[in-house]
């Protein structure tokens, strides 16, 4: 794990004006059901992210549509890049994750941009998810790489 994309400034990539007038408002409503649907076996739609809070170090679970392909993980950032939990993965370099459920950790994010993620997304998402994705403006991922157990670090 390299703690050099720790140092290294990050460019503020904020989620696109429909996110911001359609989608935010809809959080408050959609949250509290994806949080006891995400990770779940069958529930391709989210995925249970665990981090560790920067400064508070208080552990936290949010829900994103994660897909793991081979070993990497690959996280669409519908609210880019600035968001808590995605400064806290950053930060931390790395998380635990529950994807379809299985759990995994995951180690070396990278936030990557839509074109360098193309052909990740077009392994681990569909043609109708892809489209959702440039329909919600979303123009970063967030990539890592997928360790073993016990292997993290």
């Amino acid at each position: 794990m390299s703690t050099n994309s720790q140092a290294v400034p990050l460019a503020p990539v904020p989620p696109s004006l429909f996110v911001k007038i359609a989608m935010r408002p809809l959080t408050r409503v959609l949250n509290p059901l994806m949080r006891k649907l995400a990770g779940r076996r069958h529930v391709r739609l989210g995925a249970q992210v665990r981090h560790i809070g920067r400064t508070s170090g208080r552990a936290y679970v949010t829900t994103a549509g994660a897909r793991v392909h081979g070993d990497v993980v690959v996280i669409p950032l519908t609210f880019g890049n600035q968001s808590d939990w995605a400064k806290n993965v950053r930060a931390a370099g790395g998380c635990s994750l529950k994807v379809s459920g299985q759990e995994y950790t995951a180690v070396a994010p990278e936030f990557v941009d839509r074109h360098d993620a193309g052909p990740l997304l077009k392994s681990a998402f569909g043609p109708v998810e892809r489209a959702g994705f440039r329909l919600l403006g979303i123009r970063q991922y967030l990539r890592l790489r997928v360790v073993p157990s016990g292997q993290a670090g």
